[in-house]
């Protein structure tokens, strides 16, 4: 349902930016404190449906495949068939939750800006009106903002060039000669996916990637959320936790591994119209010899599984940005402005740091407005 503002600029006591796992995290929280949707808060979503980012995952991410999704807050997600999509176990969970708790989400809205309103206020500008709220909780994700680095000849290659965003399933790569760029689970999963069918698959990295063997505890999570925190205290861009962890070293890694689909080679220096190719200076593997003939491998296809960045532009108007490149958050909350807070940013991008950290934003506001109704 499409809930449309009646006056053009619309006063809430909080906006939340996105429907996602972060979004309707702090949703839930702020309903269950005492806030009113469309009274005290409104949620604003850009998609069609619910879901978030999961609703655009590829058929072949079963739920079964999906590593640590943790259920949203007051309603767990249970007897999930493990063989079905994860898009559409996820969609259909979101959407459940969404009306159980009536959180009255309002899409598809697009926010083009948020900036300093009046009387301390901030103004939030959308393709369905604008809304004066005194604070504001973003929780955009990063689907949106795919990450596609720059390499000399790019723009001269006669094959397909694809990011993780857009994968269609390993059916797609029937035939074809497939070179996978990226060190993280998404590059793993889709060479192990693609192989089977790919006439050859290449995977290149930036860095030797890092396995973690054996159980990953609650202790090393709290460690490895902890460094990517620090990232974000200092208002450096945030990096992914498993940026932090390494990947984890399953039975289908060990199979890859064992089988030479995983056989990771040095990032190549330039992409040529036939495919990549490495300098004479470079520290090719010699796998990579068999695989190319020397210092080329042709390709059909370019993969890449380079990750996202923080959808965060429509904050622009507020200067949050530090000299790092990132927005500076101690815990939830802008250092730069503490009427704004930041679920799913940084250490709090993951199912289970989402929903600690909704909760965490919503007491930080119902703080915040106190104050401001005792200095009032």
């Amino acid at each position: 349902m499409n809930y449309m503002s009646e006056v053009e600029v619309a006063e809430v006591q909080t906006v939340v930016i996105g429907a996602g796992q972060a979004g309707l995290s702090s949703a839930y929280h702020l309903r269950r404190t005492g806030f009113e949707p469309d009274r005290d808060f409104v949620v604003l979503d850009h998609n069609p449906g619910p879901g978030g980012a999961w609703r655009y995952r590829w058929r072949s991410l079963t739920y079964g495949k999906v590593h640590g999704m943790h259920s949203l807050p007051g309603m767990e997600l249970t007897d999930a068939d493990p063989a079905r999509p994860s898009s559409e176990v996820i969609t259909e969970y979101f959407d459940r939750y969404e009306r159980r708790f009536d959180l009255r989400v309002r899409r598809p809205v697009q926010v083009r800006a948020v900036r300093e309103g009046t009387g301390g206020r901030l103004l939030v500008e959308t393709s369905a009106g604008a809304w004066s709220t005194r604070t504001l909780i973003n929780a955009t994700g990063t689907w949106n903002r795919p990450f596609w680095p720059r390499y000399e000849g790019q723009e001269t290659f006669l094959g397909r060039q694809l990011h993780t965003a857009q994968y269609p399933g390993p059916e797609a790569f029937a035939g074809q000669r497939v070179v996978v760029v990226g060190g993280g689970a998404s590059a793993t999963q889709h060479l192990l996916e693609i192989a089977p069918h790919a006439a050859a698959t290449t995977w290149v990295t930036r860095r030797p990637p890092v396995f973690h063997e054996g159980p990953f505890d609650e202790e090393a999570g709290r460690e490895a959320v902890a460094l990517v925190e620090e990232r974000v205290r200092q208002g450096l861009p945030p990096r992914s936790v498993v940026s932090v962890t390494g990947l984890p070293l399953n039975d289908a890694i060990r199979r890859g591994l064992s089988d030479g689909v995983l056989d990771r080679q040095p990032m190549f220096d330039r992409i040529t119209p036939e495919g990549v190719e490495w300098g004479w200076g470079s520290p090719l593997l010699e796998r990579s010899r068999e695989l190319g003939g020397g210092r080329r491998v042709a390709a059909d296809v370019i993969l890449w599984a380079t990750g996202f960045r923080p959808a965060i532009d429509h904050l622009a108007p507020l200067r949050l940005r530090e000299p790092g490149g990132g927005i500076r958050v101690e815990g939830t909350r802008a250092v730069a402005d503490p009427r704004v807070h930041l679920v799913g940013y940084g250490p709090s991008a993951s199912t289970v740091g989402a929903n600690r950290a909704g909760r965490s934003a919503v007491r930080d506001i119902r703080r915040l407005l106190a104050e401001e109704r005792v200095a009032a």
